[in-house]
């Protein structure tokens, strides 16, 4: 992160576990603001992280805490041997229905489909659920809208699933190659 270097790296030498982020480096505090193995947002604090943002003292007062706590606005999760796993964004976290659906999970049974290139889950209002699920989708051949939710529902619990199925050509991103979601969000609500 920009307002705090590296926090975690899966050791050179050492136990290394795929899928995580890995531990906290020396001299680096990491906590998750819910019970060990759930998961919640990730804060971290340290020497590596910044005072505070130019000339924005709101945006400094929301993110970071008085005793030095960083909110990354990552969420994640700790496992007992402390490996840290990020499941995402909270602002991407979807609440429908009253169910928290953490868009990472559904893309990855999406990306696994044969002829899916890459995907972005996203939230958009929604009158009966406060958001649905959708699925934008970059295909590398002709896909069918029916088949990927049929195959989807086999692998989630039914409040995971997309509502709706969208195919683009490529997603938006930044300068940095992130996927835009806020974007998305915007075009497809």
């Amino acid at each position: 992160m920009t307002e705090t270097n590296m926090n975690t790296s899966n050791p050179y030498n050492g136990k290394r576990k795929a899928g995580t982020v890995g531990l906290p480096l020396p001299g680096v505090d990491l906590r998750i603001d819910a019970p060990q193995g759930e998961i919640g947002g990730i804060e971290v604090r340290g020497e590596n992280v910044f005072s505070g943002y130019w000339n924005m003292p709101e945006k400094t007062a929301e993110e970071l805490r008085p005793d030095g706590w960083f909110i990354t606005g990552d969420l994640g999760q700790l496992d007992e041997e402390g490996y840290v796993t990020i499941v995402g964004r909270n602002k991407d976290l979807i609440i429908s229905g009253g169910f928290n659906i953490y868009p990472k999970e559904v893309e990855e049974v999406i990306d696994r489909l044969d002829g899916v290139t890459e995907s972005a889950v996203v939230g958009v209002p929604d009158d009966d659920l406060g958001e649905k699920v959708v699925a934008v989708i970059v295909a590398s051949k002709s896909l069918n809208a029916k088949e990927i939710l049929e195959d989807i529902s086999q692998h989630l619990a039914r409040y995971k699933c997309p509502r709706e199925v969208i195919f683009v050509e490529e997603l938006p991103r930044n300068t940095m190659g992130k996927v835009q979601k806020n974007e998305l969000r915007a075009r497809y609500s």
